[in-house]
């Protein structure tokens, strides 16, 4: 378990219930004092890693938040973060639009013809 470099991508996940979407956040490692990682952000995390349950093995607390972590980007934490925003597009698109009777015909059209 290393401490943060300047230069180190981090990510932090929030979702409100379980129902809810999982937000993910990007930033970066811009600076470093004695004990903090300062993020491009203005995120401050104490800069001692810990185990974390919450999406990742190892996290890095918020200074002042200590119950929310930081963790380092992998390519499997971008992936999730890609397909959890097109599920969140999805979502707002459908509740923005309104339907007129010609485009549920269509729209039932297309899931019943999937079916075959």
């Amino acid at each position: 378990m290393e401490k943060l470099k300047v230069g180190d991508k981090v990510y932090n996940t929030k979702q409100n219930g379980f129902a809810d979407f999982v937000r993910y956040s990007f930033s970066e490692v811009v600076a470093l004092t004695k004990t903090l990682a300062i993020l491009k952000n203005g995120v401050r995390l104490i800069n001692q890693p810990k185990t974390s349950y919450i999406t990742e093995d190892i996290g890095y607390s918020e200074s002042r938040k200590k119950g929310t972590h930081w963790h380092l980007v992998s390519l499997d934490a971008i992936r999730k973060a890609q397909i959890e925003n097109e599920k969140i597009a999805a979502h707002d698109w459908f509740k923005e639009h309104e339907f007129t009777n010609e485009d549920k015909l269509e729209i039932y059209r297309l899931f019943t013809s999937k079916g075959k």
